[in-house]
């Protein structure tokens, strides 16, 4: 079984069925990656641990749910981390409304009409550099930085070779980099 995915399928049809040590190796393998995740999402590292926490009590109580078919494991862990990092923040905000808007998206709202229109102005100007990218490169930064997939599921999702995917990642950065620093 040198699958790791396959590996991580049958160590969730082990907690469906209550098997613990299922849970022991499905944490070992997808801890390091998830945790990641959720301090990118909340930006807090006791927060990011207590929600990595909360992250496999609802993957051990859903386990069963999980379909093979319609998500890879990863993928379906990642959806629960994200769901919780969002809630988490959702709860930090007691006087934000639920109006659908994504909380990840909203750091800083506070800190006042100069700083917004910093961020506008940074957010325009990360939006202008993409655009001077290629149509591949573009597409592998934004999955690999705004989905968070690795560069082996990159590399898989646009079916390229790992070191095409990591090529057009590190130049890409480099160009990203280069137009913002410059404006070019």
């Amino acid at each position: 079984m040198s699958d790791p995915s396959q590996r991580l399928v049958d160590d969730l049809a082990g907690c469906a069925r209550g098997d613990h040590r299922a849970l022991a190796r499905l944490y070992r393998a997808t801890s390091a990656r998830l945790y990641a995740q959720l301090l990118r999402i909340v930006r807090d590292e006791a927060a990011a641990q207590d929600c990595l926490q909360q992250v496999y009590l609802r993957a051990w109580q859903a386990a069963d749910r999980y379909d093979p078919a319609r998500a890879r494991p990863m993928t379906w862990l990642s959806t629960l981390a994200r769901h919780v990092g969002i809630d988490w923040l959702r709860r930090r905000r007691p006087d934000a409304d639920d109006d659908g808007t994504d909380p990840a998206t909203l750091a800083g709202d506070r800190d006042g009409p100069a700083a917004a229109s910093v961020r506008g102005e940074d957010a325009r100007a990360l939006h202008d550099c993409l655009a001077v990218l290629g149509g591949e490169q573009r597409q592998a930064m934004e999955l690999a930085y705004f989905q968070g997939l690795t560069h082996a599921e990159l590399a898989e999702r646009v079916a390229q070779p790992l070191g095409t995917v990591k090529s057009w990642i590190r130049r890409g950065l480099e160009r990203l980099k280069a137009c913002l620093t410059t404006g070019t």
